[in-house]
């Protein structure tokens, strides 16, 4: 599909390489010649390449114009009715302007849009120098698609006065509340006055503002001409995006678990670039000398002149500290500690995102050993096909575990959103002979059944995979094959995400071969994939064989919340053969759906859930001070009622499988990891139930084919 979309492209790059990109403007100034061609391309190539067909018509418009006002101004505390009413002029023009590559829509939006950020700053000032009348009967309503757009400044900015009181009143209660905590352990404490409380919690208010203003003050055009890029993509559908080059590279990063650095999380406040953590076994760690709560004052690299970054951006910083594996990087920082200036040389190597990756633990349930696998995502290097995925992972981990001679596995799949479609097809052949593991649809083509082509199997003993309303994508193109098998037991939540379709990433500039800058990269959605049974999992996820309540239960999570989301359909089956892997699937589902409805912390959860669902919907609050405390303590009253969950102890013990153990004594940050996920595993609710079942299933003597 990439090698059809490119070759169609060259007649439209005929038409617009005469542009000239010899000497493009910064980023911070406009480039209209370049903002047009991005438009032009990414109009081509969505409406060529993408899953739906989409007509630039009114109604396409008319979402572009929402998209936009809503990207920079969700909340509306910037526009009013006035401005709204001038835009509109746009609204349905907007089709014909994408067609010419005219920006006028993005021009008055965008410049409106910085005079009201230069009004504002006069707006929380003013506002902030006095107290506010904390006795007075107003609320403030929170629903932000459900207001209206101020009709005046004068009203505009009584709301940025309410959200302002707002933020002021909060602040107050969290010193109200670290005054009393402090008063139960020193009766001889004396707690601070209201107005004290007051003051300082509206200059706390103002810090944040100003932090607040100084970060947007540091955003460019580029920043801006994606929200505007996004709000055409987006047009298109939920998972269809416009990525800059540095949101491409932290979407690489993620998706591989590794970049090349010094190994630490940076953060900005203010003006300054803080160490907010060193990741464990990276350059900085191993170096000893960075420490968190640092700033970096200035980079250099090696036998470079010392380039001073305090006020620079994030994103822009970023660039200098990290380099390519074994090259030196020199920071002057200032010191926590201390406060002293120091110069530290690291060298920069590749650095691994633990939490990214495939990890095991053992727990003893009746003298019997069962493994659990948490697998957080579908992880791949696609630069890199040498380094770490989360199928070679897989295996080797199964492979330890089966050293171990545990008799069930369980594989945790909460939250887990997806990833590579090739490491999920061959996760699921691990665990099954080869044959169809997931069906995939390009627009108006048949669909093409994608097969484990690996005879071998990994592991044939009892399998449960745990899901949520948060496994997404990959996860159920995994689920759902081991459904479909009848090779698992699914448990979780009603149903999964819901995302049944395919993105790909494509670079711009592969269409502008001539351009000497990274345009960016065009996330689009190319192909759905359906179930081997022909069902789609979009919009309807995976149902849960035994469905357990959640926080999520009432919540609107999932894709068919999603404005645009595709809808579910169906193919034909793919041709395979369907076996009964248990024999007794049946009863152990039946018990353990009756043992989750009697047990009061299931209920407990159920009826947290409808709370939570109620308090989501709740977008009205109190300004009159009383009335919020009042108002609050019924909320932590109510919340009491559910402490009895969170303290749940099984009393089952997990441990690291026995190759992990000698890692131990080189790496003790590994060590307190593990033992803080084993602490959280034996509070689990759902890994205990999921245990239960997983103790529960017998492996049938002979597996009949049920279907082929």
């Amino acid at each position: 599909m990439k090698t059809k979309l490119l070759i169609s492209f060259l007649s439209f790059f005929l038409l617009v390489s005469s542009i000239s990109f010899a000497n493009p403007t910064d980023n911070k100034n406009p480039d209209p010649e370049k903002d047009k061609v991005l438009i032009s391309v990414l109009n081509y190539m969505l409406t060529r390449g993408h899953y739906v067909q989409k007509d630039l018509n009114d109604e396409f418009s008319e979402m572009v114009f929402n998209n936009f006002i809503d990207g920079l101004d969700p909340s509306k505390r910037y526009f009013t009715k006035n401005d709204l009413k001038e835009f509109s002029k746009y609204k349905f023009q907007i089709d014909n302007q994408l067609k010419e590559s005219d920006i006028a829509f993005y021009s008055l939006v965008y410049g409106r849009f910085l005079d009201k950020i230069k009004n504002v700053k006069n707006y929380y000032g003013a506002i902030l120098k006095k107290p506010f009348n904390y006795k007075k009967d107003e609320t403030i309503d929170l629903d932000y698609k459900k207001i209206a757009y101020a009709s005046s400044e004068k009203e505009l900015l009584n709301f940025w006065r309410k959200q302002l009181k707002l933020q002021t009143i909060d602040r107050i209660q969290e010193q109200e509340n670290l005054d009393e905590e402090k008063f139960k352990k020193d009766k001889s404490y004396k707690k601070r006055s209201f107005s004290v409380l007051e003051k300082k919690a509206r200059a706390e208010v103002m810090t944040s503002m100003e932090n607040l203003y100084i970060r947007i003050d540091e955003l460019e055009h580029r920043d801006w001409f994606s929200t505007f890029l996004n709000s055409i993509v987006a047009a298109f559908g939920p998972h269809t995006s416009y990525m800059p080059p540095n949101i491409k590279e932290s979407f690489d990063q993620d998706m591989s678990g590794k970049l090349e650095g010094i190994g630490a999380r940076l953060q900005k406040k203010g003006i300054y670039t803080h160490i907010v953590e060193l990741v464990s076994g990276g350059p900085a760690w191993k170096q000893g000398e960075l420490e968190e709560g640092d700033i970096i004052l200035k980079v250099a690299q090696e036998n470079k002149e010392p380039l001073d970054i305090v006020g620079m951006r994030l994103d822009d910083a970023i660039k200098f500290i990290k380099g390519p594996k074994d090259t030196k990087v020199l920071l002057t920082v200032k010191k926590k500690i201390d406060g002293t200036t120091q110069v530290i040389t690291i060298t920069r190597d590749i650095v691994q995102l633990d939490e990214t990756f495939v990890k095991s633990s053992i727990v003893e349930i009746d003298g019997k050993k069962y493994g659990v696998i948490d697998l957080p995502k579908f992880y791949i290097n696609f630069d890199d096909r040498n380094f770490r995925d989360s199928a070679k992972d897989m295996e080797k981990e199964i492979e330890r575990l089966k050293e171990e001679n545990v008799e069930g596995l369980l594989i945790d799949l909460r939250n887990n959103g997806g990833g590579s479609l090739d490491t999920a097809i061959k996760i699921a052949g691990l665990f099954v002979d080869k044959g169809p593991v997931v069906q995939i649809k390009y627009r108006n083509e048949a669909p093409v059944v994608r097969e484990d082509i690996d005879p071998k199997i990994q592991w044939t003993g009892s399998l449960v995979l745990l899901v949520n309303e948060l496994s997404a994508s990959a996860s159920e193109i995994f689920a759902a094959a081991m459904q479909d098998y009848n090779r698992a037991v699914i448990l979780g939540g009603n149903q999964t995400y819901g995302k049944g379709t395919v993105q790909n990433i494509l670079p711009i500039n592969k269409f502008y071969p001539n351009y000497d800058q990274d345009l960016g990269y065009l996330k689009m959605t190319i192909q759905k994939f359906y179930r081997i049974n022909g069902g789609s999992t979009q919009v309807e996820g995976v149902y849960s064989d035994i469905a357990m309540p959640t926080r999520f239960s009432y919540m609107k999570y999932g894709e068919r919340d999603l404005e645009g989301a595709l809808p579910w359909d169906k193919v034909p089956q793919a041709s395979y053969t369907q076996v009964n892997s248990y024999s007794n699937f049946s009863d152990v589902v039946t018990t353990s759906i009756e043992r989750i409805n009697k047990d009061p912390k299931f209920q407990l959860i159920d009826e947290y859930a409808k709370w939570l669902k109620k308090e989501q919907d709740e977008s009205s609050y109190s300004l009159n001070y009383k009335q919020y405390q009042k108002e609050l303590k019924q909320r932590e009253d109510f919340a009491k009622k559910f402490k009895s969950v969170f303290k749940y102890q099984s009393g089952l013990a997990f441990n690291s499988p026995s190759y992990e153990i000698p890692l131990f004594k080189e790496n003790i940050d590994l060590k307190e990891k593990r033992n803080a996920w084993h602490k959280n595993l034996s509070k689990d609710l759902y890994i205990s139930e999921a245990l239960n079942v997983l103790s529960q299933l017998k492996l049938a003597s002979k597996q009949e084919i049920v279907k082929n």
